[in-house]
């Protein structure tokens, strides 16, 4: 049975030389058995913290420990870590069953373990059926399951997944995605989760740690990283909303712009403030004419969804927002706006949980292992 390792970056850094510094100063904590999501742009170092935590980088300044003891300078071999990359790096030559094994054959395991493990990870993951074939003949979906089954199988203490739905289809990750959060859960391994994709995160995420150019900007949970983002790239990126300037109306109430008020999740604290501004929280009015209770939205570019259409347009008094629709617009037309009924507004900046080493009572659906 996996033992799941807490694990902690005390004040890491890392830099391939003294002008290319990748990650700063980084102070994150995970609980054993949570699962923690890393997300970002490109370049911003979250790959190479999986790195650092399986050995593979070294860091330049700080520490990392598991379980409390200093594992920075081991070598990967005895760190405990498995490791799932985007390719999955399963070998075609070998069936499943091989394939599974092959980590607890190079750790000399006795062959009775082997065969207890591999049936284990087999019936863990789903994959039974598939024990004979050859990984040539698996979808997508097979493969990913297999390539955990083989990280599992060694008992590591974490779990390092980088980004293992990037090579499936779109429609073939939604699927899974919950599979993957299902299986990860039933392991109870601490799991570091590398993704570009705000969906995945939330769904997968007891916590998630947004970085930007190799610092952590803010590190909670997906609720109050939606609710209560610490600042406008938070709320940008994660939310994929836009930032406005607001002015306060009473204490949970602020106005966006000529006849928009919107109310918000927590009490205003200062008579100007930023609010996030999400696509789903405006809504165009079908009715002729604009009135002094809505704003004025000219449409400057819409884009069919499937669902409705994505539109952009400038809301006067405020700046450029996005919104969905369920009907055609037509570009250049003012049309009238408000907050959704019953929509309450991220304040951002403002009693954000910027947390980056305080990890009590913050597990989702927390196992014992």
């Amino acid at each position: 049975m996996t033992v799941a390792a807490s694990l902690a970056f005390e004040h890491i850094s890392f830099a391939y030389d003294a002008t290319h510094p990748v990650v700063h100063d980084i102070c994150l904590s995970v609980q054993p058995g949570e699962i923690v999501v890393l997300v970002g742009p490109s370049g911003c170092g979250k790959s190479t913290l999986l790195r650092l935590t399986a050995g593979l980088l070294f860091p330049t300044a700080g520490r990392l420990l598991m379980d409390g003891a200093d594992t920075s300078a081991l070598p990967p071999d005895r760190r405990q870590v498995g490791w799932v990359p985007q390719s999955y790096a399963l070998f075609d030559h070998l069936n499943v069953r091989d394939n599974i094994a092959f980590g607890l054959r190079m750790h000399r395991a006795p062959k009775q373990e082997i065969a207890r493990r591999v049936r284990d990870m087999l019936e863990l993951c789903r994959i039974a059926e598939l024990a004979e074939r050859r990984v040539s003949q698996l979808s997508g979906g097979q493969r990913q399951r297999v390539a955990i089954a083989r990280a599992l199988a060694v008992s590591p203490r974490v779990l390092l997944l980088d980004e293992p739905l990037a090579a499936l289809d779109p429609q073939l990750r939604t699927a899974i995605r919950a599979d993957l959060q299902a299986l990860l859960r039933t392991s109870g391994v601490t799991t570091l989760f590398v993704t570009h994709d705000q969906a995945e995160a939330m769904a997968v995420a007891d916590r998630v740690a947004v970085l930007r150019a190799g610092r952590v900007e803010q590190f909670d949970t997906p609720q109050t990283l939606w609710r209560s983002p610490a600042n406008a790239f938070v709320a940008e990126f994660f939310g994929g909303a836009t930032v406005l300037p607001a002015q306060r109306v009473s204490e949970r109430c602020v106005r966006l712009a000529p006849g928009v008020d919107a109310h918000t999740t927590s009490a205003v604290a200062s008579a100007m403030c930023s609010i996030a501004v999400r696509p789903g929280d405006l809504e165009i009015i079908v009715q002729d004419g604009l009135t002094e209770s809505t704003g004025q939205f000219v449409v400057s570019a819409s884009e069919f969804t499937g669902d409705g259409f994505k539109v952009t347009g400038e809301l006067r008094g405020a700046g450029i927002v996005t919104l969905v629709h369920d009907q055609p617009v037509v570009l250049g037309q003012t049309y009238p706006v408000r907050v959704k009924t019953g929509r309450l507004l991220s304040i951002v900046g403002q009693d954000a949980h910027v947390l980056q080493s305080d990890t009590s009572n913050h597990t989702r659906g927390r196992r014992s292992s």
